[in-house]
């Protein structure tokens, strides 16, 4: 018999009899919670932690001061492509996820999605929030409970798309001066003081700061600046639920991950800077800002204490991690996520060499100093995320040369072109958005 202490680490049956009474119990049965929390449409310029300008976010500040601040952490360029990534574990050419509209094409009997997996394990599993292009619902997929808001960037009732939500397979109007996102947080309290004696995993989407931009209930009137309003709610949503999870004490038996689903959108790159520069592209695009995302770990006893990493990963890799702190078995199926349960516990090997990033037809690998596209395109990444000029053939030095060798031999193994390939009219944002402006 083999147990597992409260910061996932195996002792033995003998290590847990020599234990007293009650910390043998624990150690034996506990397993850790998953707390995964999806902002929408923040890039790493919306956090004070990562150096941004004109956004103050004191309570993801003290998340990151008490955990790992990843500092190259990706995942595809949109949304919906994104979270089939972080469900699955698999890249887009593997699961048909290349585009917007594509995603809704998933099927639970052709994949498997995270609290599937975890359910074997002794999970139970709640989806707050965004299901975003997802589809049929997140039941279909395995959560247990749910609270799902309709559509991207919903609020107040006085949106047509937040006129009402779904609760567990029931619509439920939204009412006047209700705030859709205060709602979703009595939700996600509710369902871990519920389950808080036994191994659960939230996977908490939530609205912002997805347009439409609207004043929050902390908004003063005329605020001439709601966009970091947004940011600042969300940031005390955060604090709120930590503040919960210590008030029932389970902060040394819950891992918290807090990440973007994407970069900052059009029209907030520009404020979004990062001590004083731009950040090379946003939402939509293959430039850096586009995929390039804040993450934050933080599971108290476990991650060290202000932890900066460089270490790569890709949104891929919260399956794998997940599944090998539970103790769950993965589908028997090509899983490209690689666990980091190692640098959660301080270790400073990384699994990751490289991440793949793909958007429709359009693709690249990256390494720490390097990315190559699908065009053959070589880009120097020192200076990123400000800057990633294209290498030219006069510029190609030994150093470019080995990494374009390494970085292809990388996409010839994956073999994106020759999975399934992306239907859409090249944006990633749909199938065909020509057609879909003329309905």
């Amino acid at each position: 018999m083999e147990g597992r202490l409260a910061g996932g680490a195996p002792v033995t049956r003998r290590e847990l009899l020599a234990m007293p009474g009650l910390a043998y119990a624990q150690a034996a049965l506990r397993k850790p919670n998953f707390v995964f929390i999806l902002a929408d449409d923040l890039g790493i310029g919306g956090l004070s932690c990562y150096g941004a300008d004109n956004f103050k976010t004191p309570h993801l500040d003290a998340l990151a001061a008490g955990g790992i601040r990843f500092t190259r952490a990706y995942t595809a360029p949109l949304c919906g492509p994104s979270r089939a990534l972080l469900m699955t574990g698999r890249y887009a050419f593997r699961t048909g996820a290349t585009n917007q509209d594509a995603t809704r094409e998933i099927k639970p009997s052709a994949e498997t999605f995270l609290p599937e997996i975890l359910k074997p394990a002794g999970y139970r599993s709640a989806c707050v929030g965004k299901w975003g292009q997802l589809p049929l619902g997140p039941a279909a997929f395995g959560f247990d409970e749910y609270l799902h808001a309709p559509g991207s960037g919903s609020y107040w009732n006085t949106q047509e798309r937040a006129k009402a939500y779904q609760v567990n397979g029931k619509s439920k109007p939204l009412a006047d001066k209700e705030y859709l996102p205060d709602v979703m947080h009595d939700f996600a309290v509710d369902f871990i003081e519920r389950h808080r004696a036994s191994p659960f995993c939230l996977y908490y989407s939530l609205s912002h700061v997805h347009s439409d931009i609207l004043p929050t209930p902390l908004s003063a009137p005329g605020s001439k600046d709601l966009y970091a309003d947004n940011i600042h709610y969300m940031d005390r949503l955060v604090g709120k639920l930590v503040a919960q999870l210590d008030r029932l004490q389970l902060r040394e038996n819950t891992l918290i991950i807090f990440m973007g689903d994407n970069g900052t959108a059009e029209g907030y790159a520009e404020q979004s800077t990062v001590r004083g520069r731009r950040i090379s592209g946003e939402k939509g695009s293959m430039l850096e800002g586009g995929a390039l995302v804040p993450m934050l770990a933080n599971w108290r006893g476990v991650t060290p204490k202000g932890r900066v990493t460089p270490a790569l990963v890709d949104s891929t890799d919260i399956v794998p991690t997940f599944a090998e702190l539970a103790g769950a078995k993965l589908p028997d199926k090509v899983i490209d996520g690689q666990s980091f349960v190692g640098t959660l516990r301080g270790q400073n090997k990384h699994p990751r060499e490289w991440v793949f990033l793909q958007l429709a037809r359009r693709w690249y690998v990256r390494d720490a100093a390097w990315k190559l596209n699908q065009a053959g395109e070589l880009f120097d990444m020192s200076q990123a995320p400000f800057a990633e000029p294209l290498v030219s053939a006069e510029k190609m030095t030994p150093a470019a040369q080995a990494a374009r060798a390494r970085l292809q031999a990388v996409l010839a193994q994956l073999n994106p072109a020759g999975g399934i390939l992306d239907q859409g009219d090249g944006t990633g944002r749909h199938a065909n958005r020509k057609n879909r402006k003329k309905q």
